[in-house]
């Protein structure tokens, strides 16, 4: 990292999702070093110990990420950072937090695969896999940021987020924005919100799963003198297991309902240039950087080009989709995979607009003018 002034930075996008960290009050990381994240370990090892925090390289991910579920059922916020490989090995887990309710982040880098795949080149295809990793019908609040700037904002989100609703939140890089390098005005503490998971106040009758007007039960700490049970198994108010089918029905449906009633407060877009657009491109991450510029070159050319771009891939922005699909005559979806996100656009537009994938896995980026030339082979369509 390289210091220009005290609050105005040059890194890269996993050195800001490591400061964002701590600056949102990440005492703890459990992690296993793996290329293209391990830059995130790296700084917070050596910065932890700075603020009192602890940072631990575990054997696996699969053991990261049940220690960083531990830390943050004592009241620790908590996070890890991996890749493809490493996020298959935590689905498990990432299923028994969001089962428990247990806040936590986990910050996945993305790379080639399926298996060991492009370990150093990017990739978008893990997309579903934060959405359907772990079993189970399940909700998921993943982001995706598309520039340094807004890995440090997105990283303090997806913080304020899995504590509000009490749930994992997972972070999607991809390689390309985790290794670019910007300059970043760093905010100072007063310019950004942090916000902290509910606390009880009855100790006598504290019901740690306990129905509430949010949805959203009030999480004490182990070690306060609160006794509860956690369990990954279907479990009542109390948080002991059962196989009430009331009570089965009753959990699962707030599970579901306390993230589907609030997608307006999680579901983030930026429209650009699409107030007259004609062709709409909808892309995330390193992808619309490159749609972004390839819309600008579109314009010069008298083009109505525009972007959505998603900042939010789960829950997944519909409503949006829908809205200006009024508008455009089509909609093209680059993404780094095999057309992972084109599929939600076609669910989400139900024929009512053409949808044209442009898709790459050779672990190349997309170019602008690979975009603009799409633009101009469907601007008549």
């Amino acid at each position: 990292m390289n210091k220009i002034s005290d609050n105005v930075k040059i890194l890269s996008g996993n050195e800001a999702c490591a400061h964002a960290a701590l600056a949102v009050g990440v005492r703890f990381f459990a992690g296993y070093p793996i290329t293209p994240s391990s830059e995130i370990a790296e700084v917070l090892a050596n910065e932890l110990p700075k603020y009192d925090g602890v940072f631990i390289q575990m054997e696996d991910e699969l053991a990261s990420i049940g220690a960083i579920i531990g830390a943050s059922l004592t009241g620790v916020k908590a996070m890890t950072a991996t890749s493809g490989p490493g996020f298959s090995l935590m689905q498990e887990n990432i299923g028994f937090a969001i089962m428990a309710e247990i806040p936590c982040v986990i910050v996945n880098v993305m790379r080639g695969g399926p298996s060991t795949g492009l370990p150093t080149l990017p990739s978008q295809g893990d997309v579903m896999q934060a959405r359907w990793g772990t079993h189970g019908d399940h909700q998921s609040i993943a982001l995706a940021p598309f520039s340094v700037r807004e890995v440090f904002e997105m990283t303090v989100r997806a913080f304020n987020l899995s504590e509000k609703y009490r749930t994992p939140v997972i972070l999607l890089l991809d390689e390309i924005i985790g290794h670019v390098n910007e300059k970043v005005v760093f905010p100072s503490e007063n310019e950004f919100e942090i916000i902290n998971r509910p606390k009880p106040k009855d100790k006598d009758n504290y019901l740690p799963y306990d129905e509430t007007v949010s949805d959203i039960p009030a999480m004490a700490n182990f070690g306060t003198g609160y006794r509860y049970h956690v369990t990954g198994l279907a479990h009542d108010e109390t948080g002991f297991p059962t196989n009430n089918g009331e009570k089965i029905n009753q959990l699962l449906q707030r599970l579901e309902r306390k993230i589907i009633k609030h997608t307006e407060d999680i579901v983030q877009v930026e429209e650009f240039h699409l107030s007259d657009a004609e062709i709409g491109i909808i892309a995330y991450g390193s992808a619309a950087r490159s749609a972004r510029h390839a819309v600008k070159l579109a314009r010069e050319l008298g083009l109505k080009a525009g972007m959505l771009r998603l900042k939010t891939i789960w829950p997944f922005a519909e409503k949006q989709i829908q809205d200006f699909s009024d508008k455009v005559k089509i909609w093209i979806v680059p993404e780094l995979n095999m057309g992972q996100i084109a599929h939600e656009v076609e669910w989400a537009v139900r024929g009512k607009v053409n949808v044209v994938k442009y898709n790459k896995v050779n672990g190349e980026p997309i170019n602008p003018h690979e975009i603009l030339e799409c633009i101009k082979e469907n601007a008549h369509v």
